[in-house]
Parts: C-alpha cells; sequence; structure tokens
C-alpha cells in the first residue's frame, strides 16, 4: 500500500511540471514562449540526472555529522519496490524546486544560463539542505543537523519552496531587471495567454495533493485530513489576495488570484499534517497576504521576478515554516515547547536561507564572469523563440512580410496566406485591403489629373500674395496653406493641411472664442467678424506667438458642399513692437530698463482708486542707495551706471510680478506693492530687499555692497494723493539713514512733524553758519595720571537765543548731510586759532589743543589750503594743534585718508583716532595710518570698573596702543575707580567730568593763570 500510494503521489507531483509550463507559458509574451517550453523539459531532465547520479546519495546517504550524506550514488542497485518509489517521489521535488527558479528569471536568461543554474542548485543545494531537514525520511536513524534540532517542514516549505525561493533572489538580482519593466512611460506587458496559465494554476494545485499527501510516505488516516488542509489554505490565499488587490485597485487581477492561490499552497506544506482545517484556512489567508506585500516590495526595490517565485514561494515558505509552531495542534502557545519549536524553526530559516542566497549569489557572479547568463539586448527584444532556438511562427513570418513591403513601398505583392488558420486569415484581410488601396490610388490619380490644370491656376494665385492666405472649412480643417503662411508661421504646407487652424495656430485663451465665431459662421457681434479687420494673437509653430491682423471672407458653394472661408492675415509684429518702443520710450528708465517716474505716479493714481473697489491697501518702498556718490565718484559713471543696472535686476528678482518697480531718479528706487498689505508683510518684503542688496557685487574688479535704505509707507484710503504717499515713505527713508543707513523704516506721523523741524532747524544753521557770530567755542581739560592738565579739547555750540545753547549732538549730524560741515568746521577752526594766538600771547606753555575733524572736510580739497592760511595768519604752528577724527573716516579712501594725514604730521599736528572701538577697528590700517593718540570711547569707559568685558577691552586697546607706540586717552571718566582702573591698565591722559566739565574761555583763562602761577614758583 505505502509503494503503491508513493508512486501514485509522484504521478500527482509530476502534473506541476505541466502547471509550471501552463503558467509560466501564460504569463510570458509570445516570443519566449518556445523557450520557455524548452528550458522547462530541458530543468527536470538535468534535475533528474543530477538527483539520480549523486544527489539523492547526499540527500539521503549515510550521514557525515548530520550535513551531507556519502552513501548511495547512481541510485538502484539493490532496492526494494519501496525504496524506488521513494526515490521517484523525492526526484519529482528535486524537479519542481528547479522549475521554481526558471519561472524567476524568465525572458531574460539564456537557455545555457538555465541549465547553469540549474547544476547549480542540484549538485550544490538542494541536496545539502534536504539533507539537513529530511534525511531520516529515508532511514529513520540517519537524522540531518537541523532534524535532529526539531526542525519539521512537513513537505518542503522552506527545503523545496524557500530554498527555489533564495536563489531566484540571488538570481534576479545578478541577471537584473528585463527591459522595460520598470518604464514608467508605458505599461509592461503582463503575458499573452492568461486561461493557460489559469490552467497551469489547476494543474499545480492538482498536483499538490501528492506532494503533500505523499509527504506522509504511506496512505494513512492523516491523507484525508492533509488533502482538505490543501484545499483550504489554496482556496483562502487565492482569497485575500484578490480581496486585497481590489481593495485598493477597484479590479480583479487574474494574475495575483493565481499567485495567491500558490503562496497557500506554500504556506500549508509545511505544517499541513499537524494543523486544523481553521488554522489552514488563516495560514492561507495570511500567505495570500504576505505575498502581495512581497510583490509591493520587489516592485518597490525594482527587482523583476517575472512569475513571482520569490513572493510566493519564499516569502510564503518562511511563513509556513513559522506556522508550524505557531499552529501545531500538540503545541500550546507561547508555551515552553511554543518557544523551543519557533526558535527552531527560524534556526532553520535562516540557516537553509544564508546558505542557499549566498551560495547561489556567488556560484552565478562567479559563472556569469566567464559565461554570461544574460542574453543580449537584441536578443531580448527579437524573443528568445528566434534568437535562442531558431524558432518561427506563422504571425512572425506574417509580420516579417508585412516589414518587407514596408521596407520596399512595394504593395504590389500579397503576403502568403495560411488556410484554417486565425493568422492565415489575418493575411487574407490584409491582402483585400492591400487591393482596396491599390483601387483607391487608381482613382485618386484620375482625380488629380482633373484637377491639376485648376490647382495650378490657383496656386499661381495663392503663391504670389505677400499676405497669408488660409482656407478652412466649417470644423476648421486647413485647405489651403500658401507660402506666405509658410513664411508667417514657421509651418510647412504639408504639416498644415488637413489640420485644425484653430488648434494649430490660434492660443489656449482664444480658441474658445475663434470656435464660436467659426460655428456661426463669423457674423455674432464678438470674436471675428466677416469682411472686417480683425486682431488677434496667433501661435507660430515654434510655439513664438506674435499679433495679426485678420479679414475673414467667406464662399458659398452648393448645398452639397459645406462653406469654405478664406482667412488674411497680416504679421503686425512690426507695428506692434514700434509703438511698445514710443510706449517705453514715454514710461520706462533707458538705463535700467524700469518704469519711469510719469509711469509709476499713473499706476500708484490708479492703485490708489482701486483700493475701495477690491478692499486692498497699497505699499511704497522709497530706496536710496548708501554712499553711492563716493562709489560713482571714486570708479567712475560706467561703474555707477553698472551698478544701478544690478540694483534693477535684483529688485526684479525679490519682488513680485505684480509689483511696480520704478527708478525715481539718481539712485533712488520706488516700489509699489499692491494687496492686503499689514506692518508685518511689509517687512517681510523690506527685509528680502535688504538681504538681496547685501550680497556682493563686482565692479571693476573690487567686490562691493550696496548697503540700501528704505523708507515704507502704507495706505488703505482711496482719496490718498501720490505724492503724499511717496513724500511720506521718502520721510521714513531718511529716519532709515539716520538710524545708522542698511535699514528700514515705516513711515509715522512723528516722521512728518520731525522731518518738518529738522527742515526749520536747517535753515536756522544755514543762517548760523553765514553770520558766523552765534557759535561759541567751549574747552575741556584733559589730563594725566597726575591730574595735570596736558591738553584741551575744543567743543562746539549754538546760541539760538541769549543764554540757551545747543549741544552739537544735535546740529553736527545735520550739517555733515545738508552739506554745510566744511562751513562750520571753518568757523570752529578759526576761532580756536583765534583763541589760541591770544592764550600764547599771555601764557607760553599752552597745551596743545585738540579739534574734531569730519571726514568729509578731511578728504576735501580746500581743507589743506584753508588750514595752512589759517596757521600763517594767525601765526600758530602745528605743534599747538591736534585733530581728531573717527574710524569711519578711513572706509572711504584710506589711500588718501594717509596721504592726507602725512602732510598734517609734517606740519607737526598730533593726530588722534576718536571713539577707538566703536567703528571700523583694523590693525592693518593701525599699523599703515599716520596716527599718534587712541581715543577710548566713552561707552567702553562707562562700566570698566565694574564689567570684565568693557575691562578687557579697555586694556587691550591700552596694550595694542602701547604696542603700536601710540599715546591713549579714555574720555568719558566720571568716577575714581573708572580712574584707578585705567590708570592701573597703563593708560596715559584721561578726559571726563571727574576732572573737568567742558569750560568756557573765560574759566580757561583762570585755569591757565593758575597754572602759570605754579610753574613761576
Amino acid at each position: 500500500m505505502e509503494t503503491g500510494w508513493l508512486l501514485f503521489a509522484a504521478l500527482l507531483v509530476f502534473c506541476m511540471q505541466a502547471g509550471f509550463l501552463c503558467l509560466e507559458t501564460g504569463k510570458v509574451r509570445t516570443k519566449n514562449s518556445i523557450n520557455v517550453a524548452a528550458k522547462n523539459l530541458s530543468d527536470f531532465i538535468f534535475s533528474s540526472i543530477i538527483f539520480w547520479l549523486f544527489g539523492f546519495a547526499i540527500m539521503f546517504g549515510k550521514s557525515f555529522m548530520g550535513y551531507f550524506g556519502s552513501s548511495g550514488f547512481l541510485f538502484g542497485a539493490n532496492q526494494t519496490a519501496w525504496q524506488y518509489s521513494f526515490f521517484l517521489f523525492q526526484l519529482m521535488f528535486c524537479g519542481t524546486t528547479a522549475t521554481l527558479v526558471s519561472g524567476a528569471v524568465a525572458e531574460r536568461m539564456s537557455y545555457r544560463g538555465y541549465l547553469l543554474i540549474t547544476v547549480v542548485l542540484c549538485t550544490l543545494i538542494y541536496p545539502f539542505v534536504g539533507h539537513w531537514a529530511w534525511s531520516s525520511l529515508y532511514s529513520s536513524q540517519n537524522l540531518g543537523w537541523l532534524e535532529s534540532l526539531g526542525f519539521i517542514d512537513f513537505a518542503g516549505s522552506t527545503v523545496v519552496h524557500s530554498v527555489g525561493g533564495w536563489v531566484s533572489l540571488a538570481a534576479i538580482i545578478v541577471l537584473g531587471a528585463r527591459k522595460g519593466r520598470f518604464d514608467d512611460t508605458h505599461k509592461f506587458p503582463s503575458g499573452s495567454n492568461l486561461p493557460l496559465s489559469v490552467l497551469g494554476t489547476l494543474l499545480i494545485w492538482l498536483g499538490w495533493f501528492g506532494f503533500n499527501g505523499g509527504s506522509t510516505l504511506a496512505l494513512t488516516e492523516e491523507v484525508p485530513v492533509i488533502l482538505v488542509n490543501t484545499c483550504l489554505a489554496a482556496s483562502f490565499g487565492g482569497l485575500s489576495a484578490s480581496v486585497l488587490f481590489v481593495f485598493r485597485h477597484r479590479f480583479l487581477d487574474v494574475s495575483i488570484m493565481l499567485n495567491g492561490v500558490i503562496a497557500g499552497l506554500v504556506a500549508i506544506t509545511a505544517s499541513a499534517n499537524v494543523v486544523t482545517p481553521a488554522s489552514a484556512a488563516l495560514i492561507g489567508i495570511v500567505g495570500g497576504l504576505v505575498m502581495y506585500a512581497g510583490e509591493y516590495i520587489l516592485l518597490r526595490f525594482r527587482l523583476d521576478d517575472a512569475l513571482g517565485v520569490v513572493p510566493a514561494h519564499l516569502f510564503a515558505g518562511i511563513l509556513g515554516t513559522l506556522a508550524v509552531a505557531v499552529f501545531h495542534k500538540s503545541i500550546v502557545i507561547f508555551s515552553h515547547a511554543f518557544w523551543l519549536q519557533l526558535g527552531v524553526q527560524v534556526l532553520g530559516i535562516i540557516a537553509i536561507g544564508f546558505y542557499s542566497f549566498t551560495l547561489a549569489w556567488l556560484g552565478l557572479k562567479l559563472i556569469n564572469r566567464f559565461v554570461p547568463l544574460r542574453v543580449s539586448a537584441e536578443q531580448e527584444y527579437l524573443g528568445m523563440n528566434v534568437t535562442e532556438h531558431n524558432a518561427t511562427t506563422e504571425l512572425l513570418d506574417l509580420l516579417n512580410s508585412m516589414g518587407l513591403q514596408e521596407q520596399q513601398a512595394n504593395f504590389s505583392e500579397r503576403v502568403q496566406e495560411e488556410p484554417f488558420t486565425e493568422v492565415g486569415q489575418i493575411a487574407r484581410q490584409y491582402n483585400r485591403v492591400i487591393e482596396r488601396v491599390q483601387f483607391e490610388m487608381g482613382q485618386r490619380d484620375a482625380l488629380l489629373q482633373d484637377f491639376k490644370s485648376s490647382e495650378k491656376r490657383k496656386s499661381a494665385i495663392l503663391n504670389s500674395s505677400m499676405d497669408s492666405i488660409v482656407t478652412i472649412n466649417l470644423d476648421g480643417i486647413i485647405l489651403e496653406f500658401n507660402p506666405a503662411s509658410e513664411r508667417t508661421f514657421g509651418c510647412l504646407q504639408s504639416k498644415a493641411i488637413n489640420r485644425n487652424f484653430i488648434a494649430l495656430f490660434v492660443t489656449e485663451k482664444d480658441q474658445n472664442s475663434v470656435t464660436e465665431s467659426l460655428k456661426s459662421k463669423f457674423v455674432t457681434s464678438s470674436g471675428l467678424l466677416i469682411n472686417r479687420r480683425n486682431t488677434l494673437t496667433l501661435r507660430r509653430a515654434t510655439g513664438d506667438t506674435f499679433p495679426a491682423e485678420i479679414a475673414v471672407t467667406g464662399t458659398t458653394f452648393g448645398s452639397n458642399i459645406s462653406n469654405e472661408f478664406t482667412l488674411h492675415i497680416r504679421d503686425v509684429t512690426r507695428q506692434r513692437r514700434l509703438q511698445e518702443k514710443l510706449r517705453e520710450l514715454a514710461y520706462s528708465d533707458p538705463l535700467t530698463g524700469l518704469y519711469n517716474r510719469t509711469f509709476f505716479l499713473d499706476a500708484l493714481s490708479v492703485a490708489l482708486r482701486r483700493i475701495h473697489q477690491k478692499g486692498d491697501s497699497v505699499a511704497v518702498f522709497f530706496l536710496d542707495l548708501d554712499r553711492f556718490k563716493k562709489i560713482n565718484d571714486t570708479l567712475g559713471h560706467k561703474a555707477g551706471d553698472e551698478l544701478l543696472t544690478e540694483v534693477a535686476t535684483r529688485l526684479t528678482k525679490v519682488t513680485r510680478q505684480s509689483d511696480t518697480i520704478c527708478r525715481w531718479g539718481g539712485d533712488e528706487f520706488v516700489i509699489m506693492m499692491t494687496g492686503t498689505h499689514h506692518e508685518a508683510s511689509v517687512v517681510t518684503s523690506a527685509t528680502q530687499i535688504l538681504q538681496v542688496m547685501r550680497e556682493v557685487v563686482n565692479l571693476e574688479g573690487r567686490e562691493l555692497k550696496i548697503p540700501t535704505s528704505i523708507g515704507i509707507s502704507i495706505s488703505n484710503d482711496a482719496s490718498c494723493q501720490p505724492m503724499t504717499l511717496i513724500q511720506q515713505a521718502d520721510i521714513a527713508m531718511y529716519n532709515a539713514k539716520q538710524a545708522g543707513r542698511d535699514n528700514f523704516k515705516l513711515f509715522e506721523q512723528k516722521m512728518a512733524k520731525s522731518a518738518s523741524e529738522q527742515f526749520n532747524f536747517e535753515q536756522t544753521l544755514r543762517q548760523a553758519i553765514q553770520s558766523a557770530h552765534q557759535f561759541t567755542m567751549l574747552y575741556q581739560p584733559k589730563v594725566n595720571k597726575q591730574k595735570q592738565v596736558v591738553g584741551l579739547e575744543a567743543l562746539v555750540r549754538l546760541e539760538l537765543n541769549h543764554g540757551q545753547f545747543t549741544s552739537p549732538a544735535k546740529f553736527i549730524p545735520i550739517a555733515e548731510e545738508s552739506g554745510q560741515i566744511v562751513a562750520l568746521e571753518e568757523i570752529i577752526i578759526r576761532l580756536v586759532f583765534k583763541q589760541l594766538a591770544s592764550w600764547h600771547k599771555q601764557y607760553p606753555g599752552i597745551p596743545r589743543v585738540s579739534i574734531n575733524l569730519s571726514g568729509i572736510h578731511l578728504l576735501s580739497d580746500t581743507f589743506l589750503p584753508f588750514l595752512t592760511y589759517c596757521m600763517n595768519h594767525y601765526e600758530v604752528p602745528g605743534r599747538w594743534l591736534e585733530f581728531e577724527v573717527t574710524e569711519s573716516v578711513f572706509l572711504n579712501d584710506i589711500d588718501h585718508c594717509i596721504e592726507v594725514l602725512k602732510i598734517l604730521q609734517g606740519m607737526e599736528i598730533e593726530i588722534s583716532i576718536d571713539d577707538f572701538g566703536t567703528g571700523y577697528s583694523s590693525l592693518n590700517y593701525l599699523k599703515n595710518l599716520p596716527v599718534d593718540v587712541l581715543k577710548i570711547d566713552r561707552s567702553f569707559v562707562i562700566e570698566c570698573a565694574k564689567h570684565k568685558d568693557d575691562a578687557k577691552i579697555c586694556s587691550t586697546i591700552i596694550e595694542l596702543a602701547s604696542t603700536l607706540g601710540l599715546t591713549t586717552i579714555a574720555e568719558g571718566v566720571e568716577n575714581q575707580a573708572q580712574f584707578d582702573f585705567l590708570s592701573k591698565q597703563g593708560c596715559i591722559n584721561f578726559q571726563g567730568y571727574y576732572f573737568y566739565r567742558p569750560l568756557s574761555v573765560e574759566r580757561i583763562d583762570d585755569l591757565l593763570a593758575s597754572m602759570y602761577e605754579a610753574e613761576q614758583k
């Protein structure tokens, strides 16, 4: 009974070979079907021979330490009938494993490659792993090492199917994907005969009854439940995969159902003898889902598995092997026995998987270096039926005949017809089409001859016209297209005839309007009108558009002939360009290409009028380039023009297309933004503008930055005047400059008041400078460590009302900004020189007097001549003088600064750097500049005795001055602690309220008198 059952089961398993052949043949393209059949048969032949020669011996022979068998080669010497039956049954298993691999790499592996991969699998992989898990099936005392640990794989979820899956995975990685498999531009063909694939799956299902039922090795009471479990798992596997696919895609793919069935069969194979039917159904469901997920993973990693072998056999096989521990009838889940069994199952999966995949991958890589496993791209394109087997089909012969006719342009010969076949019927119908074409061509030639004369006369008229003449019918189809049209539209007549004029040459925005006009025969009140000059933007074949004038005329023939319309088209691009050029000259800036002031004011007026209609607001940004005049004067007007052009480019990039940018004049630009604006939005826009303007620009080989001051005004009042909004932005811009430049300010009403007050004060200051009688000089003494007076600093005050003095902190910046600083400082120098001359007549030992000098005055052409004149006129030598300049002077033109300061030192005038450390502090300029004194700014002195940071700054400046051989003086000393600290650090001189406040000339007279008396004693 055992022998008969094994033989019957082996024959059922053999049916699986036919099933795999049908499944693969249906799923591959027709051009590879013969190759599939050939390699399936060859795989089984080679695997059978190898298994007989030594595969069975390695798998079931006398075990060497549980790893491989060493006896029973060339099976069949003196065996029993049951042993022969067992051998045949196991031979079917080996053939099944080999067939799995060939299916995964179908349509791109060479026939020789199929045979080589079968040899690798059947010699080095399958017999060894089979020995590890199944060795005792032939001889109960002959245990493999996994078997001895308790590993269970009843009918081969891992030994047969996962091994085939691991080798398949290695093969598809080494070979790569089929050409076009993952091309997103078109769908890859899924197969040639799906019903044949379904038949193959049913045959595989039938064979699986022998696969699982025969694994009992006898017809026992277990067989019926095993067969029931097998059927249920397959059914539920196909169902779960199909349901998931329908849920995601809303239609059923039969291929997914087929692979789901196979995945259910693979999943139940390891545990079919130890689970209940309910568990088998659940295993089948999970197997189908695992297969579906596996296919998704392969697609994500672009791994091309032609038949889904890896998801259906490898992934489902791993699941089935794990299911032994989870669903075993005799093992309580989560019990100690469960964890032991699960651990053994996992060990078996890992060991067999690692061995199979690694050995397969290394073997295939090695073989591929010497014997290419994959066919060439051309062979893959032609199909392996032809390239591998030199086979042909009726359909291929028909296609070749049709291709030859196409190449030779000879349609007089008929193709060969094979009777009583589908291809023969196609050939017969094709021949009838050729006959009809030949007849129609003859008829056409006759008609062409009749119209030839008429066409010549018509062509002469069309060809001589300078305007484009296009004739269309009521559907918009082009009937005539003269040579002028070819030139205008850039399209050959042959490409335009019989195509829709509207779709071809009318822009998308006008297509609906022109279509409606054509339907109404150009007589409606809107769109194109017949017998009128119409203006429309048309499109050339290159995609460019151009303005055109179109005159439409119509001709009605008989009732059986549709109306035709002739379009007389003239390209008016030159006329439009002339108009645009005139507009550009009137409304744009010729240097930057931005809008000019005239256009901007008009646009701003329109935007303000629309505020009430849209409920929006208008924001105006007024920009002024800081120190542009210096760049213009230093690098020349050409560089200045380049800078203005670069500014225009940057502003265009950082603003919206709907914004209006204007060059207001000189280095001033104005931007108008419409929409819903508030403080946060305009701050964001202003910040973006400042950021782009701060980027380095290369002018005349120098890298410069474009610091910019921006004023912003916002209005949602439609009655606001444009100039008012611009003036408010201008006022805000000047506030930004006063706040340190390179920033922005939003307009506030107090700014207007401040601007008015500043303007009035500027006029008052101008009058005071012109009169020169309202300025008074005060002098603040400088002392040494012994608190002895070593110098005086001249400080100017403006007396506007009797006894009311204005601080220089208020009027000096206004004098600099209004260009009056030179005249003011000349008044100061005259007053100081006059006072110095007077003092020296009374007190010979007068200390040096320092005068604050602006950078504008220092670098002016009039400074040195004026200074020389005053020194000669008042007889004041240079050793009586000291000039204090701020660090910002050296930012402008350091070479000129050095030149002027050297001249001053040559006159024995000392040079002091005022407010050192707050500006352009650089060792480089200290090393090169002719300076004598560093004056520590009061901002560092105030907290030097309390805070470490200020103390460190002061000590560093003192040490730096000492290193460079310069004198230091600290200003703003107001208490003993500051004096003690600075003295201890080595500061030489001091100045501040702790010693003396600024004193009038009379008080200085008293101070000098007391000093003189002390010296006389």
